[in-house]
């Protein structure tokens, strides 16, 4: 079996996430062509600012407070030193061996293997952890989630993630916003206008869809970073690998119901109906075997 480097595995999927983002940045680009050719070249230019200022505005919030809507979402709680003295031993070893500032802890109720991280940097960051974790996990397993929580930090994810949400959300609301303008346009249109315009309602109804998947796939390109970044910080992909097995064999969901906004955030998809946010465990575990 060819051995992988922890180190090229985080540069390929790095690369990987890029050149997802750019293909939606390249959608956005030709839907305005598409649009500036259907209606006047000025009328583009009034959609994207509109569509600039709402997305921003509502991301915007949302990024600068992740980490306390992803704490209220799932009523975790403050993890206490007293209580939780191995958590936060773990999380200090390996924000001193990461070189990144210790995270906000907390504890959510849940008896399902998990954890997240939130936080739009290393300086405003959280990790929130299961019941079910620190129950089932041993302590080298534990360590390595929360070093793939740490990598998720390392590597601001959140932030990235954010960035990518507003060009997905600009593509959306442009694509309604062209949809709904085609009842204002007059019929002052000839052939090829009428071509132009059928290719803009094909691509506003299918850009959305199809940039979503892109969104999604960026999601699990992450995962792959964030679990090499783990190896890189603990050297010691096997107890990773072994957390993994645990999660796939004990198949149990949280008792409470996880939000979809903050599903994609956790160490394992919570949720059986968003697993396309994260990649297949046994894939996973293949990379996790390589290195």
């Amino acid at each position: 079996m060819q051995r992988i480097d922890f180190n090229d595995q985080i540069s390929r999927n790095k690369r990987n996430s890029f050149f997802l983002m750019l293909v939606v940045f390249l959608i956005l680009v030709s839907f305005g062509y598409i649009i500036s050719k259907a209606f006047e070249p000025g009328y583009f230019f009034v959609i994207m600012i509109f569509s600039i200022i709402f997305s921003i505005s509502y991301i915007f919030l949302s990024y600068y407070n992740s980490d306390k809507i992803a704490i209220a979402s799932v009523g975790a709680k403050p993890a206490n030193p007293q209580d939780y003295k191995m958590f936060h031993d773990l999380v200090d070893g390996i924000s001193i061996a990461s070189g990144i500032p210790k995270p906000k802890l907390y504890v959510m109720n849940s008896q399902q293997i998990n954890a997240f991280a939130s936080g739009r940097d290393t300086h405003h960051a959280v990790i929130c952890i299961t019941d079910g974790a620190l129950k089932k996990l041993e302590k080298r397993e534990l360590e390595s989630v929360i070093a793939h929580e740490m990598g998720h930090i390392a590597n601001y994810d959140i932030r990235y993630m954010t960035l990518v949400a507003v060009m997905v959300g600009m593509i959306a609301i442009i694509s309604e916003i062209f949809l709904r303008s085609l009842w204002l346009k007059g019929d002052k249109d000839n052939k090829a206008g009428a071509v132009i315009i059928l290719v803009g309602v094909l691509l506003a109804i299918l850009a959305p869809i199809f940039v979503q998947l892109v969104q999604l796939a960026i999601s699990r390109k992450r995962e792959y970073t964030a679990d090499a970044t783990a190896v890189k910080f603990t050297r010691y992909p096997d107890a990773l690998i072994n957390a993994l097995r645990k999660i796939k064999q004990e198949n149990i969901f949280p008792e409470k119901k996880v939000s979809k906004s903050i599903a994609p955030l956790f160490f394992a998809s919570p949720l059986k109906n968003l697993t396309s946010t994260h990649p297949p465990i046994e894939k996973r575990i293949q990379a996790l075997e390589k290195m």
